[in-house]
């Protein structure tokens, strides 16, 4: 039988001959880890290689994910559908095998990782998913959420920000199924980090109210107690401090910065076969090693077990395991139609002119009580984001809820919520000022990145906020969140087409929304039922003159009135104006040739109006057509005032619609 630190030497091997094979990577970490990574999978993890989808399984994320052959290598080994050929085609085009680990690209990578500092921020949503589900679900005499998440990280994790905003929240939220594993290396890629990097971390994170213990990272027994100490705290999560030797086993490379971004070199590797007492070729693993690893077995039998209890579980609550199963599978309830088709008919019946953050908080309303995996926050804004309603209850400490103050964090907020998507069981959707998407830009680029279904509600959305001034005013942020590839924008212009937004963005699973909305009023407006269905697909004609029109006005938002009205206008001095709304420019790009053309007539001049960046729209209106739009920041000033002082007015758009005629 392999010993423990053969079966390490394994993903030590594997890591260096990936990387050496394609010329680019990390092999430091892995490396340096394995002592680490072979306790935990072989002597703590509960999976099943066999189905890497089964519920109450453990959760592994690496936070630091250049080191993604480490992974990679655990996958291989203890007997997922990944196969040597996979990994000796590491970072080439279509592997499973991607330079970073990549959300379903290989079964058992439970989340994207390579931007510092989310992985960690990702587990703490895993974990607090695990909390609130197991709340929900389960009974005396029946645990059927029962499992922990752990998470690799570096020193790269720990520098990030968003790792300090995530896990102070952790440790409010005392989250006891998390453990985490700093890999202490004392190395960055610009060298040893004494120069920029000399935190505390071990008070820093006694400090957040973690359990926190040091070990050798190189000594398994050590690191088994340590893991062993840490899953019997259950009311703070846990940080394991691993002083390791960054590529251990390298005779020349090993605690040094050469071996954290680089291939070590042919003879290197040689070298360290030598070191290791590995003599198996590149890409090749003795028979006793992968007895030693494979978990399949064993991973069987736990679900065995796992699905057991559940048959007990759902003889004693049917309806509880009905519902569990219905909401880890992601579909929706029954009655999703039948409750959304009343909601925005009712909407479009009262036609309430309300700002659309105000219609938002009325659609969370009627949404919540039809949807109990919705999962409700915002990041110390609710009373101006408008977020909550009254069938939530409201996170408060270590008392779970549906509802979470997640305190000035917006970038935490994000990256926390792609964790609770990817854990299964919820959708997670959070506030913040449209602004403040800034902070949270690379969490929300991830959820696209991922495809996963979480909901960003930005409001404030423009100049139209006011007196707080340029600093709060987006100008370029909608257009840089339409930017983003499978990212959904929407920006409605009345409480129907937020309605339609909300129920659009729930039913989206292959992606996140964002519903940008006005801090100010917008005024309500009946529809046909004819257009609900039309605003579903991004775009529609809200009003149309009589005969052919000249001119096609497209607005967003609580531009779409002034459209209307310049309209009105424009028909009295004998121009045919068509006006188009458009509450989701991604949406609409998605229809087909047909529907697009009958909404923007090929040949007929077009002006947008909207209060953002202009360059967007060209896309749409052509060279030859024309913006109402602002490309400057806004001033400290009632909205009102700012929208006439930028041009945002009736007299303007119809100036503007004439000089392209």
């Amino acid at each position: 039988m392999a010993t423990r630190r053969h079966l390490a030497n394994a993903i030590r091997a594997l890591s260096m001959d990936a990387v050496q094979k394609a010329s680019s990577g990390h092999p430091g970490a892995p490396m340096g880890m394995a002592d680490i990574a072979e306790v935990l999978w072989n002597d703590h993890m509960n999976h099943n290689p066999t189905n890497p989808e089964w519920a109450d399984r453990d959760r592994f994320i690496l936070s630091n994910g250049h080191g993604s052959m480490l992974i990679y290598s655990l996958l291989h080994l203890s007997g997922y559908d990944l196969p040597m050929s996979s990994l000796s085609s590491f970072r080439q085009l279509h592997s499973q095998c991607a330079g970073h680990p990549e959300y379903g690209y290989a079964p058992g990578i439970e989340t994207t990782t390579g931007p510092l500092g989310q992985g960690i921020t990702n587990g703490v949503g895993f974990a607090m998913a695990e909390k609130l589900m197991a709340d929900q679900f389960n009974r005396p005499g029946h645990e059927v959420v029962d499992h922990n998440t752990y998470v690799f990280l570096g020193d790269g994790c720990l520098m990030e920000g968003v790792s300090h905003e995530a896990c102070a929240l952790a440790g409010t939220w005392g989250l006891g199924k998390l453990v985490a594993f700093w890999d202490d290396n004392n190395i960055s890629i610009d060298g040893h980090i004494d120069g920029w990097y000399t935190d505390d971390t071990v008070k820093r994170f006694e400090a957040y109210g973690w359990h926190v213990v040091s070990v050798d990272g190189h000594d398994p027994e050590a690191i088994n107690a340590a893991v062993t100490a840490a899953k019997a705290v259950t009311d703070k999560p846990s940080m394991i401090c691993c002083k390791t030797v960054i590529g251990f086993g390298s005779p020349n490379k090993s605690g040094t910065h050469d071996c954290h971004g680089a291939a070590l070199g042919e003879d290197e590797v040689a070298l360290t076969r030598k070191e290791l007492g590995w003599d198996s070729a590149p890409f090749e693993i003795p028979a006793d090693v992968y007895e030693g690893w494979d978990a399949k077995a064993a991973g069987a039998a736990k679900e065995a077990a796992w699905n057991a209890k559940f048959d007990a579980y759902a003889a004693a609550h049917p309806e509880l395991a009905a519902e569990f199963k219905r909401r880890m599978a992601g579909e929706l309830p029954a009655n999703w139609k039948q409750a959304t088709d009343a909601m925005i008919a009712d909407t479009n019946e009262k036609a309430a002119s309300v700002a659309s953050r105000k219609a938002s908080q009325n659609a969370i309303t009627a949404l919540a009580p039809v949807l109990p995996e919705f999962l409700g926050g915002s990041a110390d804004l609710t009373g101006s984001n408008l977020t909550s309603c009254p069938s939530f209850t409201h996170v408060s400490g270590k008392e779970p809820g549906n509802y979470i103050s997640y305190g000035v964090r917006e970038f935490g907020m994000y990256a926390i919520m792609n964790g609770m998507a990817l854990h299964g069981g919820l959708i997670p959707f959070g506030g913040t000022f449209h602004m403040f998407s800034d902070y949270a830009k690379s969490a929300l680029r991830m959820a696209a990145l991922m495809k996963i279904r979480t909901i960003a509600v930005l409001t404030h959305d423009s100049i139209g906020q006011g007196e707080d001034g340029p600093t709060h005013q987006p100008i370029e942020n909608t257009a840089a969140m339409r930017y983003i590839p499978n990212m959904d924008v929407w920006r409605p212009a009345d409480s129907v087409e937020v309605a339609v937004a909300w129920t659009a963005a729930v039913e989206r699973m292959d992606g996140p929304s964002s519903l940008v909305l006005s801090r100010q009023g917008i005024p309500g407006r009946s529809h046909d039922a004819a257009d609900f269905d039309a605003m579903r697909k991004g775009a529609y004609v809200l009003s149309e003159s009589n005969g052919d029109a000249d001119v096609i006005i497209i607005a967003t938002g609580s531009e779409v009135d002034l459209a209307a009205k310049a309209q009105e206008a424009l028909v009295a001095d004998g121009v045919n104006a068509r006006v188009v709304s458009m509450p989701s420019t991604n949406v609409f790009d998605r229809q087909d040739q047909a529907y697009k053309d009958s909404i923007l007539t090929p040949g007929v001049k077009r002006v947008a109006v909207e209060a953002g960046v202009t360059d967007f729209w060209r896309k749409y209106i052509g060279l030859e057509g024309a913006v109402v739009g602002i490309d400057t920041f806004g001033e400290s000033a009632p909205g009102g005032a700012l929208m006439e002082h930028f041009g945002f007015t009736v007299d303007n758009v119809v100036k503007t619609v004439k000089s392209v005629l």
